[in-house]
């Protein structure tokens, strides 16, 4: 009797197996689109934007139609939490669930930098290894409390029995963990590597064994910094693929900028010649510790913040003198040959002092696509480094992330003011002139959500399309959005008195229960200490405590308030009534001093744009989204957003811009009705 021939599964099937594998799972229409579309994106090659609200269930949305491309699927996190959500939970559940359906069970892998697993080669010399940090930063290398140092060497014990043991060498899988210093004492950053072939650990390495387990995996798991730099490394270290799946994409040309950014700080050049040690001349090593010397001496010169005319004569003079000492010391090292005494030590010292040499030869060249400032510690004596990173990565990404794949991009926050153009281009798509209205433009500001809509071709012929599919949020019904449009305009730093008295209303109202979001530290300092003055509500303050101890107090304790900045406009996850106030206390444009949004917009500015709209309002965007998406985080969710600036009702233009950016809350500029459902809130 001849075999039966399976029919292949479809995507729909896949997801409904999916679903019905989780406790309470129902169909969502817009779950449905969003894995329709991308099935239909890859048999199309075209590259896709997907604005995915919260609760749409994005990640079995992408994961589904990935099971059915042939070779692996990668897929990049910005954050720690969702790489591990799609790890430990998603992917195992939904491997199981569609085992049937696919007729063989999906495997999947994390792949993460070289720097995350334990290094063999570096664990058999940690003892001898000099920590890369001393206690006090004036001190001389060798010198460590010895308090420390024998927490040190029980820590590199252990780290020791572990080698010993671990499958994967993973430092995550580490229980209990050990601090960054001992954790750099036996693990190896890329550009230190030898590489297998020269290794005498090659064979055992952690890092190439998650390589090889990547390479046979139906779903690889990344991150954005390990994707950026795979990027820039002309794409040899994440295995090949037809689809790259990004999550949380509106963090992703930040990562890129990250990854292209390098620094010089005397430390880091005295450490170098140190780890040189015997490899170079003494002459060689002198020339370093005096280009240490110099650098320190311009650096104190010149005070934090962005260099516009290029390099002071004491900074340019100390580069100078970097640059010519490390390439002698780079002259001296030499080639890595397989039959060296110790390649892995040569290696390390030659890629510390090879970055030293790219970065001062960078910062010398004072490239108009580049944007170089000084930044120092708020403590005196703290750290002090000269900073370059591009002025764009928008052409970087062009370049280097479309070609021979199909890129999806999605997050819950990728439409601006309505539209996706602002973040396709900060990605490096090509995007209409907004000056030159087209059918097309026409259609993608007005289609409702779940329409599919075509964007304009890539010049490489990649075209693109965005699909917006909604949230099963009820915003209108869920929450308010309230603009304290009484207020004046906020001016100097901290939390003015008559925001204080507003903020102090509203939290009174509801009892508690409130994330405020603020735009500093003092902001937040001055409004812990005005609620604990005037409540007796338990106020939790960001520093303090750790951070997942401070919103597991929040989550559990009812009548508590957590206050905070930047970290917590994305990295809190509250649904129930434990949350139903969030309180942001002024818009979160980029400070004026922030060295690369303040060159992005001089640069607009002197191209006949306007720097503001196209770089401060944009970033403020997506930090407000961010930060309102805190208060509704499932459908039985209720409550407010309380805004204590009146610029977003009053301010001509960027003002209905950025609530156009916002979920569809009820919207007021009424405190009576704020405070009215407040107070209904702590009745129910």
């Amino acid at each position: 009797m001849p075999a039966t021939t399976r029919k292949k599964a479809t995507a729909d099937e896949l997801l409904a197996a999916a679903v019905g594998a989780v406790p309470g799972g129902a169909t969502r229409p817009g779950q449905q689109a969003m894995a329709s579309a991308i099935d239909k994106a890859v048999r199309d090659r075209e590259h896709l934007l997907v604005q995915a609200g919260t609760g749409t269930g994005k990640s079995l949305a992408y994961l589904t139609p990935a099971l059915l491309v042939d070779g692996p699927v990668v897929v990049s996190t910005a954050t720690l939490a969702l790489q591990n959500q799609l790890v430990e939970h998603d992917l195992p559940r939904l491997a199981d669930a569609v085992e049937p359906v696919l007729g063989r069970r999906p495997t999947y892998a994390v792949l993460k930098g070289r720097h995350h697993y334990l290094c063999m080669a570096k664990m058999e010399h940690a003892d001898e290894e000099e920590p890369t940090d001393t206690l006090f930063d004036d001190a001389p290398p060798k010198t460590q409390w010895l308090g420390e140092a024998g927490k040190l060497g029980k820590q590199i014990q252990r780290l020791r029995s572990w080698s010993e043991k671990t499958a994967t060498g993973d430092r995550d899988e580490l229980d209990p963990g050990v601090d960054d210093t001992a954790w750099r004492q036996v693990s190896m950053p890329a550009r230190d590597c030898v590489g297998a072939a020269k290794c005498p650990y090659g064979a055992e390495c952690f890092a190439e064994a998650s390589r090889v387990r990547a390479r046979e995996a139906d779903v690889v798991v990344t991150n954005h910094s390990l994707l950026a730099v795979d990027m820039l490394a002309d794409r040899h270290i994440v295995p090949p693929h037809k689809l790259l799946i990004i999550d949380e994409a509106h963090e992703l040309a930040d990562r890129v900028s990250s990854a292209s950014q390098a620094e010089l700080t005397p430390d880091a050049i005295e450490r170098s010649a140190r780890r040189a040690g015997k490899l170079i001349p003494q002459a060689a090593s002198e020339a370093l510790a005096e280009a240490a010397d110099a650098l320190t001496v311009g650096l104190a010169d010149v005070p934090a913040g962005r260099l516009t005319t290029g390099l002071p004569p004491a900074l340019h003079q100390a580069v100078t003198l970097l640059e010519s000492a490390a390439r002698a010391g780079l002259s001296a090292i030499g080639d890595i040959k397989s039959d060296d005494p110790d390649p892995v030590r040569k290696q390390q010292a030659k890629a510390s002092i090879g970055d030293l040499s790219d970065t001062a030869q960078r910062l010398l060249e004072e490239s108009d696509f580049d944007v170089a400032w000084v930044e120092k510690s708020d403590m005196g004596s703290g750290r002090r480094a000269l900073v370059v990173a591009p002025l764009s990565v928008a052409g970087t990404l062009s370049n280097g992330l479309y070609t021979d794949r199909t890129v999806v991009a999605t997050s819950a926050t990728l439409t601006l003011g309505g539209r996706f153009d602002t973040v396709a281009r900060s990605l490096g798509l090509p995007v209409a002139a907004p000056s030159v209205p087209s059918a097309r433009g026409a259609v993608a500001e007005s289609a409702a959500p779940g329409a599919l809509t075509p964007e304009a071709p890539a010049a490489s012929g990649d075209g693109w399309t965005s699909l917006d599919v909604g949230s099963p949020f009820d915003y209108p019904k869920q929450g308010i959005l309230y603009v304290a449009a009484h207020l004046p305009r906020p001016a100097a730093s901290g939390l003015p008195d008559a925001a204080g008295e507003e903020l102090l209303k509203l939290v009174s109202a509801l009892g508690g229960r409130t994330l405020g979001l603020f735009s500093s530290r003092r902001a937040a300092t001055q409004a812990a200490e005005l609620l604990r003055a005037r409540t007796d509500l338990p106020i939790l303050l960001q520093g303090e405590e750790a951070l997942p101890l401070l919103v597991r107090k929040f989550r559990e304790d009812r009548p508590s308030c957590l206050f905070g900045v930047m970290s917590l406009w994305q990295g809190v996850d509250v649904p129930g009534d434990a949350c139903q106030l969030v309180v942001i206390d002024r818009l979160p444009f980029p400070r004026p001093d922030e060295p690369l949004a303040a060159a992005r917009s001089a640069a607009v500015d002197s191209a006949g744009g306007s720097g503001f709209a196209s770089v401060s309002v944009p970033i403020a965007a997506i930090r407000l989204a961010q930060g309102v998406g805190r208060l509704i985080r499932s459908t039985g969710d209720k409550g407010v957003v309380a805004v204590l600036d009146s610029r977003l009702e009053t301010a001509r233009g960027y003002g209905a811009f950025l609530r156009k950016s916002l979920p569809p809350f009820w919207y007021t500029t009424r405190t009576d009705v704020a405070v009215g459902a407040l107070q209904r809130l702590a009745a129910s």
